[in-house]
């Protein structure tokens, strides 16, 4: 009997364990691009530097309502912000209708007192240009009157919508944002989406790495 656990533990083991791993990796290296060509926000925004391409990027529409908006910015900062922002290609936008500028200044002020901010990006903007950008993403959702929106969007480098096409608490399943109210989405289902492509990243990377060295 003794002699069956050690070989069980030597060999058994080790490959149910290789055969958990390997489904698990599988699927964590894969989220579904659910939209390509989202409009690039250095159409409209007065900061030329700051643009969609070549960044991971955080999207979230705070409309020109501070009080369910500035629940929404401090759970992505808390929750998300604070865990990414010095990752590579990293960055979050807020988008803001113009004329609300001193609205949110306190909230950012009280951002900025205890978070480093310089890849939070506020941009300011007028109501076409928010409704064609969020219109651009293709989701199932509605921006309110107030132009805000309470999800959180995913864009990669290359302009296209990031989620989900199995969620289990959607009802076709398609994950298009991430309910900025909810800790527990944040925690649970943004964030594991983000690691998802840092790890895609990482592994085109090692391939690229890999690639030059063979030539």
């Amino acid at each position: 009997m003794k002699k069956f656990w050690v070989l069980f533990s030597l060999f058994i083991l080790p490959l149910v364990f290789y055969i958990f791993l390997s489904k698990g990796i599988y699927k964590y290296s894969n989220l579904p691009i659910l939209t390509e060509n989202v409009i690039d926000i250095n159409s409209f925004s007065k900061n030329s530097d700051v643009s969609f391409n070549e960044k991971l990027s955080i999207v979230c529409f705070l409309g020109n309502n501070i009080s369910p908006a500035k629940g929404s910015l401090f759970n992505l900062n808390q929750t998300i912000y604070k865990r990414y922002y010095q990752k590579p290609y990293f960055q979050m936008i807020a988008i803001l209708p113009e004329g609300t500028e001193n609205e949110y200044k306190t909230a950012i002020e009280e951002l900025s007192a205890f978070t480093d901010i310089s890849n939070w990006h506020f941009i300011y903007t007028n109501e076409t240009n928010i409704k064609n950008l969020f219109n651009s993403f293709s989701t199932p959702y509605k921006l309110n009157e107030n132009l805000y929106s309470e999800n959180a969007y995913i864009v990669d480098m290359k302009r296209r919508l990031r989620g989900r096409k199995d969620d289990e608490d959607t009802e076709n399943g398609k994950l298009y944002g991430y309910d900025t109210k909810s800790i527990s989405t944040l925690k649970n289902k943004m964030k594991d989406d983000i690691n998802i492509i840092y790890y895609q990243l990482k592994k085109s990377a090692e391939k690229e790495q890999r690639r030059k060295r063979e030539i």
